[in-house]
Formats: C-alpha cells, structure tokens, sequence
C-alpha cells in the first residue's frame, strides 16, 4: 500500500478518479527500463520518477558535453564529463528518494540486453540509432513486454507503443525495416530543444497509462508531431503478418 508521505506526494494523482490509489500502486510495483539517457530519457525519467514508478534502470554509456544542455534539461554546467546515466539517476533521486533507481552506464547488447528486459515491467526507447531500435524491439516481443517508443529530429518527433501481449498490436519492425534506414544525428541535423520534452513527456504518459491500465496508449497509433506548425497526425498502424520478428516470417 501507501505511506502517508506517499498520499501527501501523489495526492493530485490520487485524485483522478480512473486513476485514483490502485493506479498509484501499480506504478509503485513496477520497474521501468529507459534506454537512452539524452533528450528524450531525461524527461521520461524525471517524470516517471517524480510520478512515483517503483524502480527505476538507466541506461546510456554516453557522458555529458556542453552541447546537451540545450535541451537535456536533467543536466547542468557541473554535470559536464559525469556519466549521463548516472548523473540522470541522481537528479531523479532528488526529486523522490523513494524511487530505486540503477544507472548502467554501457551500452546494452546481447544476454545483458535480454536479461534487463525481461526484469522490466515496460521499457522505454530514448535512444537515437536504428541498431539498438531493432535489438530492444527484439527482446521486448520475445520477452512480452511493451516498449514505448519515441524519436526527435530538427523539429519533427514520433512516439507510439508496440505492446504484442495485445491482439493484433505491431511491433517496431513492422513500421521499420531493418534495411534501409538511415540514422540521422542531432549533431548533424540539429533539433530544436522544446520538442525533445513534447516527445520525452509523451512518452512517460504511455507508460503510466501502460502500467497504471487507465485511458488508451497508442498501442497501433503513431503520433507524429511537426513542432514548427504544430500539428500532430496520427497514423494507424497495422501487424505484419510476415513480420520476422513478430509474426509467421519469424525464425526459429
């Protein structure tokens, strides 16, 4: 259950009726991957911990430079040359000492990958190469476990959930192939900084809604947003059949 601290922390989250003490239980019960501690990570992190999400694992094997602070707004001047995974967890054990959080300051792959997933009551995409898209797509469907998605680039951003536990949900392979996509960097592109936090923030309310099983995540939707005019569209997304990784293409 509660503890009173806890009632006083969440209380105009307890206050929503669909949501009310149940909701904020579930999030209290669950371990939450994040993957990618830059533009998107930081903001899925400090809310997802602010919010109250039991435990916390953060991924990244970056550090943190002078260019991030444009729009990773969990780091400042004295972060600089710190592990941003690290330096990610702590800022989120500041905003709530309650909160298990673990920094994993690698790069994942391979049995670790596996491993990390499979504990994870949902992970969460931050990361920005197509490589690492692919291999938690993987391990998410192979494991059940729903991965909510998000990208950022110049000032155009996405987000959905590919949950495959639900019928008919497609997986990130069946929106992407493996072959032919480009990654394209904000160092080379740029990326304005507002629109990482609109994607990042979206992202931490599909997890909530996820975990908690209140409202509707985009599980077959892709938000797409064009900040400069901004306008979202939404997409329908439809399960491949012949997918490899989720469906009868699928090797064995």
């Amino acid at each position: 259950m509660l503890t009173d601290d806890e009632l006083m922390r969440y209380s105009r989250q307890l206050l929503l009726p669909a949501f009310d003490v149940a909701g904020q239980v579930r999030l209290k019960q669950a371990r939450v991957l994040i993957v990618g501690a830059g533009g998107l990570g930081c903001p899925v992190a400090l809310y997802l911990g602010a919010a109250g999400v039991g435990q916390i694992t953060v991924v990244d094997d970056d550090t943190v430079e002078v260019a991030n602070l444009q729009r990773q707004i969990a780091f400042d001047q004295s972060d600089l040359g710190q592990s941003k995974a690290e330096a990610l967890a702590q800022r989120v054990r500041q905003i709530n000492p309650a909160v298990a959080v673990t920094s994993l300051s690698r790069r994942l792959d391979g049995a670790a990958l596996v491993q990390q997933v499979q504990e994870a009551t949902v992970v969460v995409d931050c990361t920005d190469n197509f490589t690492t898209r692919f291999a938690l797509n993987r391990a998410c469907v192979r494991a059940r476990v729903p991965l909510v998605s998000g990208a950022a680039i110049r000032a155009e951003g996405q987000v959905s959930v590919f949950d495959v536990r639900q019928p008919d949900s497609p997986c990130y392979h069946c929106l992407y192939s493996e072959e032919g996509n480009e990654d394209l960097s904000c160092s080379e592109t740029g990326v304005i900084g507002p629109l990482v936090g609109m994607i990042g923030s979206s992202q931490a309310m599909e997890v909530i809604k996820v975990i908690s099983g209140v409202g509707s995540p985009l599980i077959g939707r892709l938000l797409i947003l064009d900040a400069w005019q901004m306008e979202w569209r939404q997409m329908t997304l439809a399960r491949d059949p012949e997918c490899p990784v989720c469906g009868s293409g699928v090797e064995h």
